[in-house]
């Protein structure tokens, strides 16, 4: 990783491997229990949101009812432009970045979940 005019860099591969970091860390009685879920790196979110970390896509498991077959996996997505943007503002590091990839994929994973930013707020998670 290198500073290069001012942006953090790092390589795609770095990154998803500080994602996959992130998704060991989660607890295994949680990720048991995550059901029909995918994660993905993006370079960056929809231009409505530049500054998006993560999005979670799908439909929560609180929401799932009897019609709930055969469909797509749930998508979580972890943007690294904006989360190396962001590492950079705040005059971080690697460590930052690892840091902020695992706020993301527990939020995203979290609304997997049915948890809403509200109740991740009260939980100590910005």
């Amino acid at each position: 990783m290198a500073h290069n005019g001012g942006v953090l860099q790092m390589s795609r591969e770095e990154f998803e491997d500080l994602v996959g970091q992130a998704l060991d860390r989660i607890p295994p009685e949680l990720t048991r229990l995550m059901d029909n879920v995918a994660v993905f790196v993006e370079d960056e979110p929809p231009p409505e949101d530049p500054e998006l970390l993560g999005l979670y896509e799908g439909t929560p498991l609180t929401e799932r009812g009897e019609w709930y077959a055969g469909v797509l996996p749930d998508r979580i997505s972890v943007y690294m432009g904006p989360t190396l943007r962001m590492a950079e503002r705040e005059g971080g590091d690697r460590d930052l970045v690892r840091d902020e990839i695992e706020i993301t994929v527990v939020h995203e994973i979290a609304h997997h979940f049915g948890i809403d930013d509200e109740r991740l707020h009260h939980l100590g998670y910005a």
